[in-house]
């Protein structure tokens, strides 16, 4: 039984950092390509962005145009970088801020869409805490020669 386990312990060591690694990138692909597509969508359909950021959505302590601009520059620009992992911890909890801020500010996502970005944000915190994993610009440009 000794035996089996070290074994076991062995294979966990030798293989769990290349599994996290595949995990975390697959994390971080995920939720860029969620962000990055509902970017895309305001951006290209600009008319109908300012209409939901002035009647529906309801962003706190910033007005109506500045938060349009603001959520879709984020939408947009924030995952580029969690998704590439460049500067990737402080890039995905801009992430999951701005995730908070579009729960609270849309009231209708406590009805279709909570569970969403739940798991949105428990994966943008995943890659906070445990960092962008080894294939990650951020590790290639620390490795040290």
């Amino acid at each position: 039984m000794k035996s089996l386990f070290n074994t076991y312990q062995q294979a966990v060591i030798t293989y769990s950092p290349g599994v996290q690694s595949i995990f975390l990138l697959a994390l971080r692909l995920w939720v860029s390509w969620v962000f990055i597509n509902a970017g895309l969508i305001k951006f290209n359909h600009w008319g109908s962005t300012l209409f939901l950021f002035e009647y529906e959505y309801q962003v706190p302590f910033v007005p109506w145009l500045v938060a349009a601009y603001i959520g879709t520059a984020a939408e947009i620009i924030l995952p580029v970088f969690v998704a590439i992992g460049l500067m990737t911890r402080p890039m995905a909890l801009a992430l999951f801020v701005f995730n908070i801020v579009a729960v609270i500010s849309y009231p209708t996502i406590w009805v279709s869409g909570f569970y969403d970005h739940q798991l949105w944000g428990l994966m943008m915190l995943v890659v906070v805490l445990y960092g962008p994993g080894h294939w990650a610009l951020d590790r290639l440009l620390t490795q040290r020669d």
